[in-house]
């Protein structure tokens, strides 16, 4: 089942959500969108249904700016880490209040595409918490029932710039994370990411000859569409293992 959803916030502004369940679930993720594509790109669609044919919930979100452009027809560049974090935030406390009134206590595991995946890693990261503190927004009780993050091309850097490191939310956390990334992402291709030496909670899957969008060229006799399925498998059994763990 599909549906729209809309948070209304006490600022006054809202978020766009939207939410796909099925039958018997046996995890939720919340699934944030990149820099470039919103919520209802076919990115975004074409994983949700993967996750939700193994039994995972699925809730998407607009961050504020990509509602804007919508608005506007302009091309509003993202907004600054605080913001995207308090959005996400929001989502995860909306999520948490359905539960409680629902008695709904699947699991929860957060994660995006890109730059999607990067809020979400810094979010439950020591410096995130220490964000989460200062707002009071949400509680870091809240924050510890989350049980992992998984990152679709996480940006490890922006393009051309491999020496400015985006590396901290994922080794400043205690939480499990699961980075599926394509062997040739120019924001963190397999060479530069075996350098790294990223810590052991952090499991790191390459897609052969994939791009940020995990995309393979024809002349690699990958597809983009098993490339997919693969990433969907991979989070899959991520969540599974996660929940196996004592």
């Amino acid at each position: 089942m599909s549906q729209q959803e809309t948070i209304q916030l006490e600022s006054g502004g809202e978020i766009s959500l939207l939410v796909d369940t099925v039958d018997n679930a046996k995890a939720q993720v919340i699934f944030a969108h990149g820099a470039g594509a919103n919520m209802s790109h076919d990115f975004m669609n074409e994983m949700s249904f993967l996750l939700n044919q193994s039994g995972i919930n699925v809730l998407r979100f607009n961050f504020p700016f990509m509602d804007k452009r919508a608005l506007t027809g302009k091309r509003y560049p993202p907004d600054r880490m605080p913001k995207l974090l308090t959005c996400y935030q929001a989502v995860i406390e909306y999520v948490y209040q359905l539960n409680e009134e629902s008695n709904n206590n699947l699991p929860l595991f957060i994660g995006g595409k890109s730059m999607g995946s990067r809020v979400a890693a810094t979010l439950i990261s020591d410096s995130g918490l220490l964000e989460i503190k200062t707002s009071g927004i949400i509680s870091q009780k809240t924050i510890a029932k989350i049980k992992g993050v998984f990152c679709l091309g996480y940006p490890f850097h922006p393009t051309k710039k491999p020496d400015n490191l985006r590396l901290e939310p994922l080794i400043d956390t205690r939480k499990p994370v699961l980075i599926v990334q394509g062997e040739r992402d120019t924001l963190g291709n397999q060479d530069e990411i075996i350098s790294y030496q990223l810590p052991i909670h952090c499991q790191c899957i390459f897609l052969e000859d994939g791009d940020h969008s995990l995309k393979p060229r024809v002349k690699s006799g990958f597809t983009y569409a098993a490339h997919m399925t693969r990433a969907a498998h991979e989070i899959v059994e991520f969540i599974d293992n996660t929940l196996c763990e004592p």
